[in-house]
């Protein structure tokens, strides 16, 4: 596969873990302390998950996970 090409990439493992967080409600402030970064790097990260998944707010953020988290159920 050549670097050019681009594909379609889900969130990675960090990103996981931020939107789970978020999902469960916790501010930015509560994430990075989780995760052991700043505030500024969580709003950067959820820009950016934002922009990968075509969504525009932590609400839809929460609510694409949560549909994740059910098909995952009924996959299984």
């Amino acid at each position: 596969m050549d670097g050019n090409t681009a594909t379609p990439r889900g969130p990675n493992e960090r990103e996981q873990l931020i939107i789970q967080h978020v999902a469960e409600g916790c501010k930015n402030r509560e994430i990075a302390d989780s995760i052991g970064t700043t505030e500024h790097m969580v709003k950067n990260y959820l820009r950016l998950i934002y922009d990968k998944l075509g969504l525009w707010n932590r609400v839809e953020l929460a609510l694409w996970y949560e549909a994740r988290q059910h098909e995952q159920v009924y996959n299984a």
